[in-house]
């Protein structure tokens, strides 16, 4: 006879505070070594790589300076994305956002050039606001009445909000003095944010700033934010305790949208100054990566969104060593692939479970 035991991995309600922090710096540690493997099988150095990126982004002021102004869009479309994720709401469209409230802040620019700053810029930031929010209301709507995955019709929306976009920088507001290349008018002067110190730092910082703490203090300190926590924890306990389901996800993907919006008014106000093809990198995507690895926390994804612009100007300057800017790219799917396993470990255990006898042989 012989005891048959099994393993099982258990969910813990309560996890360590060590792990919390612990295990997600090992698993980014972990992402860079495997990065730093690939990078070594295409015969590159990853120490001197890595170095290259670590002096481009920090190296000078202007580096820091250039990582600031990645920053910016990086932290409102994070801040974006977390305030649906706090409700599991998959909100993939922060993409599509970003171009519709770029697009909407657009047609302000175009339509009133000859309107004061003190006037154009808020306008344009509520032009961005809402842009952002009603594509984000297109997937809000079916979710809420219908309970169609968000997760799907966020993301396709990215690609609509996006030709959409295209169809006008190709067509009704093509520049006819651009040369032949797709851009928009350039903005009047009025519709630039100040920039900080002859920098290419603009006010849009101080957009996400004050973004984050609006953010911590409505979920930390305000009924709503008790909601939306509830709601996202447990539907059944919500609609116990009287809340409105519905109208809550409708509100929470509408200020999810509206920051990533906002976001795209400030790239286009404070950087591009026009409308053109390929004016996010793909900030929407990162923000997913960076929401996820700051778990939510306001706070900690300014730190977060900072780290990853400068990932994406050390991006830039290890061009000069050969390689793609794309190897960025690749090396933020790791992280995020290395934090979403390390989850494992931080939210689960593995217990021995104690077998019944059995026959040998059996």
């Amino acid at each position: 006879m012989r005891i048959a035991h099994r393993w099982k991995l258990t969910k813990t309600l309560d996890p360590h505070p060590v792990s919390l922090w612990f295990i997600p710096v090992i698993s980014i540690l972990l992402a860079f070594a495997v990065g730093g493997i690939f990078l070594a099988a295409t015969g590159h150095n990853p120490v001197r790589i890595y170095g290259v990126m670590l002096n481009g982004a920090f190296g000078s002021v202007y580096g820091v300076s250039e990582t600031l102004v990645k920053t910016i869009p990086l932290l409102l479309t994070s801040l974006g994305v977390s305030v649906a994720f706090r409700m599991k709401l998959w909100n993939i469209g922060a993409e599509g956002q970003f171009y519709l409230g770029a697009f909407a802040t657009t047609w302000v620019a175009l339509t009133f050039p000859d309107l004061p700053a003190a006037v154009l810029l808020p306008a344009m930031t509520v032009a961005g606001f809402v842009g952002g929010a009603f594509a984000a209301l297109l997937a809000a709507i079916p979710r809420a009445y219908l309970a169609v995955n968000e997760t799907i019709t966020t993301l396709m929306l990215n690609y609509i909000a996006i030709y959409w976009v295209n169809y006008f920088i190709y067509g009704p507001w093509r520049d006819p003095a651009g040369r032949n290349f797709p851009l928009t008018k350039i903005f009047s002067d009025a519709a630039a944010l100040p920039s900080l110190g002859g920098t290419r730092v603009h006010y849009g910082l101080f957009y996400g700033l004050a973004a984050a703490a609006l953010l911590f203090f409505l979920f930390r300190y305000t009924k709503w934010g008790y909601t939306v926590r509830v709601i996202g924890e447990s539907n059944a306990a919500a609609r116990y305790a009287g809340f409105n389901i519905t109208r809550n996800i409708i509100a929470v993907l509408l200020l999810s949208g509206g920051l990533s919006g906002i976001a795209g008014m400030a790239e286009l106000a404070g950087v591009a100054h026009r409308l053109q093809p390929g004016l996010s990198p793909g900030y929407g995507y990162t923000a997913i990566i960076i929401a996820w690895l700051a778990r939510l926390n306001p706070c900690l994804i300014i730190v977060t969104a900072f780290l990853f612009g400068a990932l994406q100007i050390g991006g830039y300057a290890i061009q000069t060593s050969g390689l793609p800017s794309a190897t960025v790219t690749m090396l933020q799917g790791l992280v995020l692939f290395f934090v979403l396993a390390g989850e494992i470990f931080t939210y689960y255990r593995l217990e021995l479970i104690p077998g019944k006898e059995v026959a040998a042989g059996e």
